[in-house]
């Protein structure tokens, strides 16, 4: 998943450098505009289809392609597209000329994390923007391929992040943009997901290998997403550095030796991935984040999703506020006027045909797919652009070659080359 040093002074230098530019910079670039956006699919299965069936009760989306491995899955998109009253979508076996196609304006990346940043460079290479799944990179080094090639290409490179549309992330956007928690200091984000039952099953296999060969935080973005999103991070401040720590690994080990019988190939397997990773970033103007990342103990879902400012904070699962001068010391619950005053248009408009559509997500991904095409159909910057794809995803790497050096604090490469303290959009 990472890259691998020698020594933490080769760690250092490495994250130290920066490549130089390619092109100008993309933040604020609005996308051209135009009112049907042809999308093309690469993955129609598993995710991929969830995203279809999102897409196609989008106004002025239109599928014009779709790719997959899976007969099976290429079928059925067909048979959807169809449905929803769409012509019937080109079929390409093979991904690569997709991306070529004269009828394609953007690209769905919705495939295992190996083939996202291959698949997305091939798509702004070919002239296409492109929106890839969760994490977009889990190398350094990809992180800044696809920077250095959207700018290059003047393509945008959007990630998926569906919790940044989650109705709670921005009804708490909106408050803090309100003023009502007052100057934000500090952040706690996670991705803590009991899943030994999946990790343990050949559906889950590709999950397990991580915790072969790495210890860090495999899924930095669902948790992080939003709270880069409070504290305005690419607009006016950014992550400056990163520390990061494991727990030791047990959970795994005991949950297979539990569960599996004692000829399970699987008994063999040694897992150097801890239990808990926690990591620490700090933003550049003083700001701190707790980041953490559990897939292996039993615990609640949870991304805690905490925001804290001089006049209150807010911390989700349950989601509740404290606010300055209240008359007692507890937690309370989010009231039915706060809510009312604070919620998200895109809510306020769409809420009730997302919550319809929700595929296992509470709505965020139809909310997610609406502001793309919309944003794209309106001649406006997308709301995630390539520096945050590489940002969110970059404590992967990062994290590991944390751990790697007992809690080595590494710097955070700044991927807008100083163009976050200079561009300021919403």
């Amino acid at each position: 998943m990472s890259e691998v040093f020698e020594s933490p002074e080769a760690a250092l230098t490495y994250v130290k450098t920066t490549p130089p530019a390619q092109g100008a910079t993309m933040m604020g670039v609005p996308f051209e505009r135009r009112d049907v956006v042809r999308v093309g699919m690469i993955g129609v299965g598993g995710r991929g289809s969830g995203l279809l069936r999102n897409l196609l009760a989008v106004e002025g989306a239109r599928i014009t392609a779709v790719s997959d491995i899976a007969a099976a899955a290429i079928a059925a998109a067909r048979e959807r597209v169809e449905s929803a009253g769409q012509p019937s979508p080109a079929i390409e076996p093979d991904w690569k000329r997709l991306c070529e196609r004269k009828d394609v304006d953007l690209i769905y990346v919705c495939t295992p994390w190996a083939c996202h940043v291959p698949q997305a460079l091939r798509a702004m290479e070919c002239g296409k923007h492109v929106a890839v799944e969760v994490p977009a990179a889990t190398k350094l080094a990809d992180c800044w391929r696809l920077v250095d090639t959207s700018e290059r290409t003047r393509r945008h490179c959007v990630m998926l992040e569906n919790c940044c549309y989650g109705q709670t992330e921005l009804l708490v956007l909106n408050m803090i943009r309100a003023g009502l928690l007052g100057t934000i200091t500090h952040g706690e984000a996670a991705y803590i997901h009991e899943l030994r039952a999946l990790l343990m099953s050949d559906h889950g296999g590709w999950r397990r290998a991580q915790y072969l060969t790495h210890n860090g935080n495999f899924y930095p973005t669902h948790g992080l997403g939003p709270v880069a999103w409070y504290m305005g991070i690419h607009r006016g401040d950014r992550f400056a550095r990163l520390v990061s720590m494991s727990s030791s690994a047990a959970g795994l080990t005991e949950y297979r030796d539990r569960h599996l019988p004692e000829h399970d190939p699987k008994r063999r397997e040694k897992y150097v991935g801890g239990d808990m990773n926690t990591s620490i970033i700090q933003t550049e103007r003083g700001r701190t984040i707790v980041l953490q990342y559990d897939l292996v103990t039993p615990r609640p879902y949870s991304r805690i999703n905490l925001v804290q400012g001089t006049r209150g904070a807010f911390c989700d699962y349950p989601p509740r506020l404290y606010l300055d001068g209240q008359e007692t010391h507890d937690w309370q619950p989010l009231d039915a006027s706060l809510k009312a005053k604070h919620e998200h248009p895109l809510w306020r408009q769409h809420g009730e045909q997302a919550t319809k559509l929700d595929g296992g997500h509470g709505g965020m991904d139809f909310i997610m797919n609406h502001r793309l095409i919309q944003t794209f159909r309106q001649g406006l910057p997308p709301d995630m652009d390539v520096y945050d794809a590489a940002a969110w995803s970059a404590p992967g790497p990062l994290s590991t070659i944390s751990v790697a050096w007992q809690a080595l604090a590494l710097p955070f490469p700044d991927f807008t080359r100083g163009q976050w303290a200079k561009v300021n959009y919403e």
